[in-house]
């Protein structure tokens, strides 16, 4: 019944460094668009802001 010695600080260090990593993929997923993807993605939402502002039925106003 021996136990396997662990030496904390290495222990630690590699939580720490699995943490990072994570953290790094996650912001990778995020934030991770070329220029040309983010410019894509703009002109795409531009497009669209203005085919529905088009497409909006205007009232007239009433005098009350």
């Amino acid at each position: 019944m021996s136990a396997e010695i662990v030496n904390l600080r290495q222990f630690r260090k590699k939580q720490a460094r699995s943490d990072k990593e994570k953290q790094a993929e996650q912001n990778r997923i995020s934030f991770g668009r070329t220029k040309t993807e983010k410019n894509l993605t703009k002109a795409l939402n531009e497009k669209t802001a203005k085919t529905h502002e088009a497409g909006r039925i205007e009232t007239p106003e009433t005098d009350d």
